[in-house]
């Protein structure tokens, strides 16, 4: 019987202003599975931080700070070193006010203090898997104000393998609409409407409808 080949570690990079959350990190992540890198920010460094030394990773974990000015900057930091780098940002708490920038900046997650301990090691395997880990509701309605604010995405490169129904799919889906308004507007069942959703999904490497509509308007590549 062969062996299985040993899953690939995960190189995950904290950027954080106290050393605490590293230390929480050290005990969280196993060192099987994940590797670890640290680098210290320094809020007098904002809103620029071009002084700091950025490595390569396959995500980046960020301390939030009080001033959402100072998180904002250290995530476009990392964006304009690495910009197809995938950043999950780590806060007291999140609204509308301070996550809808960074979701726009490309943050893929999202969790609070409280949350690491928990859902920190799946969150990193989801991201680092092309996924996002952004509470629900508030993915919900970042979507609702990304299509109001701009309707028209851009066009996914992988558009141009699809037949014609399935681009008609796409161009609904992208608008929000659900299975069943998909379905009636292009007359099929609900069951065919559900079909072809989940193979755009499967298709852009994502789980669900609202980061399909992310990845079109989003910042970056997926």
């Amino acid at each position: 019987m062969s062996k299985s080949s040993p899953r690939k570690r995960i190189t995950v990079c904290l950027v954080s202003f106290h050393p605490l959350l590293e230390s929480e990190l050290r005990r969280i992540l196993s060192d099987d599975e994940f590797r670890l890198l640290f680098r210290k920010a320094e809020p007098e460094g904002a809103p620029e931080f071009s002084g700091l030394s950025i490595p390569r990773a396959s995500v980046f974990v960020i301390e939030a700070q009080p001033r959402d000015e100072t998180t904002a900057g250290l995530a476009a930091a990392i964006l304009a070193a690495h910009p197809a780098a995938r950043l999950v940002v780590v806060a007291e708490k999140f609204t509308e006010e301070n996550s809808f920038p960074l979701l726009r900046l490309g943050a893929k997650g999202l969790l609070t203090y409280t949350e690491v301990n928990t859902q920190l090691d799946r969150a990193l395997r989801v991201i680092a898997a092309a996924g996002f880990w952004v509470p629900r509701a508030l993915l919900s309605r970042f979507v609702e104000h990304t299509l109001s604010a701009s309707p028209r995405p851009r066009t996914l490169p992988v558009l141009r393998r699809l037949s014609r129904r399935e681009t008609e799919v796409m161009e609904l889906l992208l608008q929000n609409f659900s299975n069943k308004e998909i379905a009636g507007r292009l007359n099929f069942s609900s069951r065919t409407a559900k079909f072809h959703v989940s193979n755009l999904l499967a298709k852009h490497g994502v789980r669900r409808r609202a980061d399909l509509i992310l990845l079109a308007h989003g910042r970056n590549e997926l």
